[in-house]
């Protein structure tokens, strides 16, 4: 005799196949398992947890560290010789990983949410300590070389924390979906509680944040300081080359108050305008000197220098990506740039009405100007005609002898001094980087009449917390995007704040408990069901052809729990139960 019974037909849950078939390979259903994870995996995904959260900061940091990345640059310059764009490659891979990394996220909460039991991959295992590996690398690096770019992080959150406060709680409460869940579904006590006790500290943490986040930009606006003055840095560097009579007609368009430069010495005693110490990266000395193109600059005389192009290398380089946006005539005039000399400089600041701050480097010891340096660049300022009242003077050597000699120029410093040596020296001004001075620091020396101007700022947002700080004035590289900030990005009262946090904090609360509530109610439901009963439920709209086979998998699985034979059950169900006997000879 041959008894036919109907098969089984599983229904095909394809987004379930390609979540645990993407992070663990595991695509057909008797792979996938309902068990609890074991503890190598969950040790695994804790190590991905990490990894998500590094990527995090590490992204975040490159992402705000864009006002800095041609100082970045220039740090590589100075320790391979070659100038190239070296964020390109740390930004490229950066985003690869954290988009391929926080995918694996995703994909491990929804196995937690479905209940699915955790199993990384052997290839995914290898990507997330590559890329974990990569992320420490890559932070020792930063610290060794650029460690002081990391202030980037605490200052930028004055302008960013209020949102992110806002989006992390955000995350939070919709964790609380599968937070309640687990909880709902588990039968241990001690794991509900764990889970409990770490989620919700977690979310009363969040709750309480904003007592702890400062902004300068959480002020009453009648309190907002006059806008700060904006110096340009090299003049407009990213609208041509840095340090040439261009650079600085550029940024006189953009109603600069005043022109921040670099000077050295030449051997015949003229003092002109170099950031470097060599003229390889800035003019084609290479091609017109090419035995001398790593010699200092300052071994060169002026005759020599007026012979070098300042222009090409910027046509060539193209530092900020800008050079597609240039008109011919622009090209043009950029092509035939020259070595600028501070007396040209001096000379266009007072026909302009301009302030001008420069930094001196003394030559080497070998340089015939080595003692009179200070002597040289007095008498270049003197014999352009510019007003002293518009020049910022930094160098301390001698500062005495120069004030008694010149006793209106802006006697400047480039150090960090205490407000009683600030007096003693005769200064007025402060010139530090904008990592330098906080919030606290700048109120305070404002109110001694201590002018205070931040360098390098070419972003709207570091501009705007430096405003809402009340920095006079700032020297920056890209003047052109610094005047479309007419007001500060965003201005805050503190009672607007209070109110926009408190109401978040209550709406997320509000949100935590329904989803408990909902999770609990939806669990209980499903602990009275078994799993093919559940199917059978959800098929109440299905065709009668589907209704069907989802019956038979119910059939036969209340007679694989013997609650009846296969003949009962089929005619309970309107089925005519039927055998097939073949005759033996």
């Amino acid at each position: 005799m041959v008894k036919h019974q109907p098969l089984q037909v599983y229904e095909r849950q394809l987004c379930l196949s390609c979540i645990t078939g993407i992070y663990g390979c595991r695509w057909k259903r008797y792979q996938r398992s309902h068990d609890d994870t074991t503890k190598w995996e969950l040790l695994w995904t804790v190590i991905l947890l990490f990894t998500f959260c590094l990527l995090l900061v590490w992204f975040y940091f490159w992402w705000e560290a864009h006002n800095d990345y041609h100082e970045y640059n220039w740090f590589l310059y100075n320790r391979s010789g070659e100038w190239s764009d070296g964020t390109v490659p740390i930004l490229a891979t950066t985003a690869a990983g954290f988009t391929y990394i926080a995918f694996l996220m995703v994909l491990a909460l929804c196995h937690i949410a479905l209940g699915q039991q955790l199993n990384l991959h052997w290839l995914h295992k290898i990507g997330v300590t590559a890329a974990l590996i990569t992320t420490v690398a890559g932070v020792i690096s930063v610290s060794q070389t650029w460690g002081q770019e990391w202030d980037i992080i605490p200052i930028s959150l004055q302008a960013t924390g209020p949102f992110l406060h806002i989006g992390a709680l955000a995350a939070v409460t919709a964790l609380s979906w599968i937070v309640a869940g687990q909880v709902a579904r588990s039968e241990k006590t001690i794991f509900q509680v764990v889970v409990m006790l770490l989620y919700l500290s977690v979310l009363l943490g969040l709750f309480v944040l904003p007592l702890c986040i400062t902004s300068p930009c959480i002020m009453e606006p009648t309190n907002l300081r006059p806008r700060p003055d904006v110096i340009g840095h090299q003049g407009a560097p990213m609208l041509a080359p840095e340090n040439t009579l261009w650079s600085f007609q550029r940024a006189l368009q953009m109603n600069v108050t005043g022109l921040e430069v670099d000077v050295a010495i030449s051997v015949d005693g003229v003092p002109f305008l170099m950031h470097d110490r060599t003229l390889q990266r800035t003019t084609d000395v290479e091609k017109v000197f090419p035995d001398r193109q790593m010699d200092e600059a300052s071994l060169f005389n002026w005759t020599d220098l007026q012979q070098l192009n300042s222009g090409q290398w910027f046509l060539k380089d193209d530092p900020f990506w800008t050079v597609n946006t240039l008109t011919l005539h622009e090209k043009a005039l950029i092509a035939n740039q020259s070595v600028c000399s501070l007396e040209h400089l001096l000379r266009l600041s007072s026909y302009h009405n301009t302030t001008v701050v420069f930094r001196l480097r003394r030559p080497p010891q070998d340089h015939p100007c080595y003692h009179s340096w200070i002597n040289d660049t007095l008498h270049a300022v003197q014999q352009s005609g510019v007003p002293h009242s518009l020049v910022m003077w930094t160098p301390d050597e001698h500062r005495a002898q120069v004030k008694q000699l010149a006793p209106d120029l802006i006697q400047t410093s480039v150090e960090k001094l205490s407000p009683q040596s600030l007096n003693e020296s005769g200064i007025s001004t402060l010139l530090l980087r904008y990592n330098q001075a906080s919030t606290e620091e700048i109120s305070k020396f404002s109110e001694i009449h201590i002018n205070l101007t931040l360098y390098t700022v070419n972003e709207p947002w570091l501009y705007s917390v430096l405003w809402c700080s009340g920095v006079s004035s700032v020297s920056s590289e890209a003047p052109h995007i610094l005047k479309k900030v007419p007001y500060p990005i965003w201005l805050m009262r503190p009672q607007e704040y209070s109110l926009m946090w408190v109401s978040a904090d209550v709406i997320s609360f509000a949100v935590v408990i329904g989803i408990f509530i909902f999770q609990k109610y939806r669990m209980s439901g499903m602990r009275s069901y078994n799993p093919e009963q559940i199917m059978l439920s959800a098929t109440v709209r299905r065709p009668s052809r589907d209704m069907s086979v989802m019956k038979e998998k119910l059939i036969f699985s209340e007679v694989g729990n013997g609650d009846g034979s296969a003949e009962e059950l089929y005619e309970d169900n309107g089925y005519e139960y039927y055998t097939n006997q073949g005759i033996c000879q």
